[in-house]
Order: structure tokens, then C-alpha cells, then sequence
């Protein structure tokens, strides 16, 4: 049952990764998603601070790595809802910049299930550590 739910988590990581910010608002069309920032809701806004925040390089890319572990979930299927709780670390290496991690924290997620499919509908990104992020996120 929960394997839907890791695959929705998954595919963030890949998003981001792939710098496919328009595939990252369609995931999230009916989340609520909160980072550093205020909280944006559904998929033009979610695409949107993506776009407003994380650099893509030439390959279109950020040129990092999520990755995802400690993932616990949790599924209440008489009520067709699930939330989840995972660690996260990102990593970045440029020409330039040596492979490191920029980033690490924990991610708290809420679902729905709707005609048998699972859906986001809330992601919290809370960072815990700090590196060097001046070659990832706009400021």
C-alpha cells in the first residue's frame, strides 16, 4: 500500500534533479508547499517559486542530487489519507565546485487517495543543515 506513496516521494527527488519545475507543479497541483518561505499552493504557484529560486545550468539542471531515507509511513486507509516523514540531502558538483552537500533536513508530507490514486496534498522542507547553497538558490 505505501509503495505509491514512496514513488510520489521519489519523483520529487527526481524533479527537482531533472530541473522539470512544470512536472514539480503537476505533482504538487494540490499540495500545499512549504520551504524557506511562505507557503504557495497548487501547480502555477509551486512551478513558479521553483523557478524564481533554484538555478538551472546549461543541461538545464540544477546539477544536483536528492536523496531521500528514513522514510516512515503512515497509512490510514479507512480514511484515504497517509503522511510520511523522511530525511533529505542534497548534493551539487559543478565543474568548478567539488561534489558536497549543500543541504540536509527532513521532509513532513500529507496525501489523499482519490479513484485509487495518491496524491500530495501538503510537503514540508525543513532544512536542518547548511552548506554552500550560493550555486543553487537565488537570492
Amino acid at each position: 500500500m505505501s509503495t505509491p506513496i514512496a514513488n510520489l516521494i521519489a519523483t520529487y527527488a527526481e524533479l527537482v534533479d531533472d530541473g522539470d519545475f512544470a512536472g514539480l507543479g503537476e505533482l504538487l497541483a494540490e499540495a500545499t508547499f512549504t520551504g524557506s518561505g511562505e507557503p504557495v499552493r497548487g501547480r502555477d504557484a509551486i512551478r513558479k517559486m521553483f523557478e524564481d529560486t533554484v538555478i538551472r545550468y546549461g543541461d538545464g539542471t540544477p546539477r544536483t542530487k536528492h536523496v531521500t531515507t528514513n522514510l516512515i509511513i503512515e497509512v490510514d486507509e479507512q480514511a484515504g489519507t497517509a503522511s510520511a516523514r523522511s530525511y533529505f540531502t542534497v548534493l551539487q558538483a559543478l565543474p568548478d565546485f567539488p561534489l558536497q552537500t549543500i543541504a540536509s533536513g527532513r521532509y513532513r508530507d500529507r496525501f489523499r487517495v482519490r479513484d485509487g490514486q495518491w496524491f500530495f496534498v501538503q510537503r514540508e522542507a525543513r532544512v536542518d543543515l547548511l552548506g554552500d547553497l550560493s550555486r543553487h538558490l537565488r537570492r
